[in-house]
């Protein structure tokens, strides 16, 4: 048999494999494509309808529905320009983790349907995406919002169920596309390891 059949053949067979349901590189793929979607629809609707979430940041950073107690109020941002100025980098920080979760999940796809290299660069871009939303929902937030802002006080706009959720998927998201299998086109076989496959 020559070489180049016999090379073509595995290649299929790779191809075959990476495609299966329950491999878990589909499963990093699907994960990261959801979070992506998801985040990709908050930024659009930030953009769309800009005043709803423009009056959470305004009432979140200005504390007026809090407890007001004197020992905290010192923390609160009054100033429109800030407040708005905040509410922008929120929204540039969610469209840019959208885009690089959406090149993600495309990197995810072309490794699964055999293309080299693909699976360790797939792997930076969802840990980087995922990241930044680690980073916004959850020392934002939660962190931020929640505690140094005591937005649990408020009953009208305590945003830390919402932030609690988006850290959760993304924590699951980051735990599976580190999974050590995640880095080959199947679970079953193959030889590369997690920090080897594709770096």
């Amino acid at each position: 048999m020559p070489a180049g059949a016999d090379e073509r053949g595995t290649a299929r067979r790779t191809r075959s494999a990476g495609l299966a349901l329950g491999a878990p590189a589909v499963a990093a793929a699907v994960l990261t494509g959801v979070v992506a979607l998801y985040i990709a629809l908050v930024a659009f609707g930030n953009l769309t309808d800009f005043d709803t979430n423009r009056q959470f940041v305004r009432h979140v950073l200005a504390m007026d529905t809090t407890f007001k107690d004197e020992d905290l109020m010192w923390r609160a941002v009054e100033s429109r320009a800030l407040q708005d100025a905040a509410y922008v980098a929120i929204i540039a920080w969610e469209t840019l983790a959208a885009l690089i979760l959406i090149a993600g999940t495309v990197v995810w796809v072309a490794a699964l349907r055999g293309r080299a290299g693909g699976f360790g660069r797939a792997r930076r871009l969802s840990t980087v995406g995922l990241l930044m939303l680690v980073l916004l929902f959850g020392g934002g937030f939660i962190g931020i919002g929640g505690e140094w802002f005591a937005m649990w006080q408020s009953k009208n706009w305590n945003g830390l169920d919402a932030a609690t959720r988006v850290v959760t998927l993304c924590g699951i998201a980051l735990l599976v596309v580190h999974l050590p299998a995640a880095g080959r086109a199947s679970g079953g076989g193959g030889s590369a390891r997690s920090g080897e496959a594709d770096a």
